[in-house]
């Protein structure tokens, strides 16, 4: 049978849709297989608000072999798979002159490094974040430069946080210092945006049609697909109908929400309807399906998402905490409170853990999605009641193409700055960046095995950074 050669960029077209393919074997012909062995490297920054309960965050020990706190029991399963950071600073986003606002400037200066002007008016200012520095350089190579993802309806002004406006309080990404990339909160948006194609009178007309008639996206493709399916090996039709399953199990939960959005919303209030009035965690699953589909068809390698801005005040009664989060998270030492905050964070770690088996499940020629990836999940402050800015919880995760060693605790000198990872990150990325925002040099260490030992920490006794043992 003579060996089909597919191009990376291989589509299944139909009516207004145009549906990107994971990596095959049929797009890495016999003679190009030695120089092909490399899969793209994908960069992904997760946010989330308020801080941790810092003494049930950190690991008592560093290197191989560390302690897993309660928070970070859920991803026992990946423990091989990330590393935990400690020491890393955020400096820009601490009080200063500006007076009160930590919250806004947590969410502002986490990717961007910079300090956010203290305005509620239209004269924002903060910085190019280094989402989209990577965007600008190595997101030309695929269909959508980066994917800006969220929970929450974008807000890019307005007055939030003790005078800041709310465009900094709300958004990750900034394309320019002024110029937010607002993030999508609504997965069916997304996913018309993954899957979409030709005008837009096509596209509608392709969901109209759909919706009218109770079809999938997959239904319009399938000519296509079973065309491609008949020339294809065995493994490959394995890995597309694998594909195609999660495509439209995904497709179908989103579905599932628009059915309880139609029979329980009044329709004056449907437009602002969010999954997660349907189920908040079904919502943070959806957004991380989404970002699995954009990095396993390479239609981006840039990614970011904010779970929940910080200042957030949504209380989680489905877990047993119906009190509000920011609320929690200025808990006075207390107990109670402590442990509700825990919940939450454990909540967040458990949504995390479920992104990264979904990427581990993917395989790609030299390992699995996982392995290509660098993903930073954590949150720009670390104990909320007194608005810290250093010792920041930060997770790395994936092996960036065999450039990260995981499976560690590592520990940094305090008051490091957080910028020395994305300057690290960026070079993984094989992107140009010697000095990003504070950043003084690179963690050499995410690249190497470091020895087992006691961490050592932070002297702010009042913090209670350190389990009571």
């Amino acid at each position: 049978m003579k060996h089909l050669a597919l191009p990376r960029r291989t589509f299944l077209r139909g009516l207004g849709t145009l549906m990107a393919l994971p990596a095959l074997e049929a797009m890495t012909p016999a003679l190009k297989a030695a120089a092909a062995k490399t899969a793209p490297r994908r960069a992904a920054f997760v946010y989330v608000p308020n801080g941790m309960n810092m003494a049930e965050w950190w690991p008592q020990m560093v290197g191989k072999g560390y302690d897993l706190p309660s928070i970070l029991q859920p991803l026992a399963a990946h423990r091989d798979d990330f590393n935990v950071l400690s020491g890393l600073a955020q400096v820009s986003g601490r009080a200063g002159p500006d007076g009160a606002g930590d919250h806004a400037r947590a969410n502002a200066t986490w990717l961007t490094g910079q300090r956010a002007r203290k305005t509620a008016g239209a004269d924002i200012q903060v910085g190019v974040s280094i989402d989209q520095v990577l965007a600008e350089q190595v997101g030309k190579q695929t269909r959508f430069d980066s994917l800006e993802l969220g929970c929450d309806k974008a807000r890019t002004a307005g007055a939030c946080d003790s005078g800041y406006s709310c465009a900094y309080q709300f958004n990750l990404a900034w394309k320019g210092p002024a110029t937010p990339m607002p993030p999508e909160a609504n997965p069916k948006q997304v996913f018309e945006r993954l899957f979409g194609n030709g005008t837009s009178n096509e596209e509608a007309a392709a969901r109209q049609k759909r919706e009218q008639y109770n079809q999938s996206i997959l239904d319009f493709v399938l000519e296509d697909a079973n065309s491609l399916k008949r020339q294809l090996g065995a493994t490959d039709r394995r890995k597309l109908d694998e594909y195609m399953t999660a495509v439209r199990e995904l497709e179908e939960r989103i579905q599932q929400t628009e059915k309880f959005k139609l029979q329980n919303v009044a329709p004056v209030l449907r437009k602002d309807f969010l999954p997660q009035d349907y189920s908040y965690e079904q919502h943070v699953r959806m957004m991380y399906d989404l970002m699995v589909l954009a990095f396993q068809t390479d239609s981006t390698r840039i990614a970011s998402f904010l779970v929940a801005h910080d200042g957030s005040n949504r209380s989680y009664p489905f877990i047993g905490v119906p009190d509000g989060h920011h609320d929690l998270s200025h808990h006075g030492g207390d107990a109670v409170k402590l442990d509700k905050i825990a919940k939450i964070n454990t909540f967040h770690t458990t949504q995390f853990a479920y992104f990264l088996g979904k990427l581990k499940a993917v395989k790609e020629s030299n390992g699995t999605l996982l392995d290509n990836c660098a993903i930073m999940f954590g949150s720009g402050l670390a104990d909320g009641n007194r608005h810290a800015h250093h010792d920041l919880p930060i997770l790395l995760a994936g092996r960036g193409g065999g450039t990260i060693k995981t499976g560690q605790s590592l520990e940094f000198k305090q008051e490091t700055p957080l910028c020395n990872l994305f300057v690290s990150l960026a070079e993984r990325m094989g992107a140009k960046v010697d000095k990003f925002g504070d950043s003084n040099g690179r963690l050499e260490a995410i690249a190497q095995t470091t020895e087992a030992g006691p961490r050592q920490f932070p002297p702010d006794q009042n913090l209670m950074w350190k389990k009571k043992v």
